[in-house]
């Protein structure tokens, strides 16, 4: 069965989830948070995406932005992941992936959906 095709629109903030595989850490350190959080910022700045908030669990990402082009989210979650993947496999002596499939996103439209996702 095909999968739904993504919904982005330029300037509509969107919520993004990414989980790590099975659930798993994704984050064993702060340095690698700090590591996400520098690759985050450099590539939403490369790709033309304004990042509103975030939350970096253990096993999983939340984060709410808006990207000014239909590619721009899908190009920053991919460089991001690619980036991110590498660190870890190379860091921790590990290999495969770290990421549970693709990242889910969804369109926030409603002011209440925009304040949730900040509470977050």
């Amino acid at each position: 069965m095909a999968r739904r095709p993504r919904v982005i629109l330029p300037d509509i903030p969107l919520h993004i989830i990414q989980r790590g595989n099975n659930r798993s850490a994704c984050f064993y350190s702060d340095e690698d948070y700090i590591f996400y959080v520098d690759k985050l910022d450099m590539l939403a700045e490369l790709y033309g995406c304004e990042i509103h908030a975030m939350c970096l669990m253990t096993n999983h990402v939340h984060l709410l932005l808006t990207p000014t082009c239909f590619a721009g989210a899908g190009l920053l979650m991919k460089g991001l992941g690619q980036r991110y993947v590498q660190y870890i496999n190379r860091t921790y002596q590990r290999t495969g992936t770290l990421w549970e499939g693709r990242f889910r996103s969804c369109l926030v439209q409603k002011d209440n959906y925009v304040l949730a996702c900040y509470r977050y």
